[in-house]
């Protein structure tokens, strides 16, 4: 069980280092746009991407992205990862995180583009998404493995955020199971936001559910069945009252 556990943080650690190294490597091409509002429609139109690049103590600047080239990189790094921006005036690398992407209900195509310009040496707040592993012998069982958190919010230099967050479900063995934030580990650099004690995932009785919906079932058959039985004698009533009454109406007229 230890050696497992052991192996399971090694291999996660060099999941991260991986992982981080790729990540550095990423460049995102942008150029000035002069050109705002609704027309930027035309930018669409050739496969460009209207952005806008803010930040604090920094200048805001419109800036035009190639979609597919920004399709790439955000489904690698999403809105929680360091990429590094290269803008046609000077060619420097600017490091900035994906804030904001904007896609079209139908299309799904993006619309537009929100980049936060970052300082290294500044720990900001971000959330990281949880990525849950392995498999839970309660939900092999049939019970319901419930997903309480899908990210977590840290705060962090950049340089260590994590790309994701891994938690193992494993242990999760019999109903009342619970995972909790002091159960799992968080990168080395990153300090959570929330209390050690949120529950992140939890198992919880499934069997108990169906018994209560079969017996609502069962219990509204024999209501309708009664409500039906007492109709009937209603009419059974009705039926005799006026076979008497048809009967002493003869007789007054013999």
């Amino acid at each position: 069980m230890i050696c497992n556990l052991v192996l399971g943080a090694c291999l996660y650690l060099v999941s991260c280092i991986l992982a981080s190294l790729i990540l550095t490597l990423m460049e995102l091409k942008a150029t000035t746009r002069k050109i705002v509002g609704k027309k930027v429609k035309a930018l669409r139109a050739e496969g460009l991407i209207p952005a806008e690049l803010y930040g604090h103590g920094v200048e805001n600047k419109h800036l035009s992205i190639p979609e597919r080239e920004f399709e790439k990189i955000y489904k690698e790094a999403g809105e929680h990862t360091i990429v590094e921006l290269i803008t046609d005036e000077n060619g420097e690398k600017t490091p900035i995180l994906i804030t904001h992407a904007e896609r079209h209900p139908i299309k799904d195509n993006f619309l537009a583009v929100d980049l936060h310009q970052i300082r290294m040496d500044k720990e900001i707040q971000t959330h990281v998404p949880i990525e849950f592993t392995g498999e839970s012998p309660a939900e092999r069982a049939g019970f319901i493995l419930l997903k309480i958190m899908s990210e977590l919010e840290i705060k962090a230099l950049p340089a260590n955020i994590p790309h994701r967050i891994e938690v193992s479900i494993a242990t999760l063995e019999n109903p009342g199971d619970t995972i909790r934030l002091k159960d799992i580990t968080i990168p080395e650099g990153a300090a959570p936001i929330v209390p050690a004690e949120t529950v992140i995932a939890s198992i919880t009785e499934k069997a108990a559910e169906e018994e209560v919906v079969v017996e609502t079932e069962e219990g509204e058959d024999e209501e309708g069945a009664t409500a039906e039985g007492e109709e009937g004698t209603d009419e059974e009533k009705k039926e005799g009252d006026t076979t008497e009454t048809s009967e002493a109406t003869e007789e007054k007229k013999e």
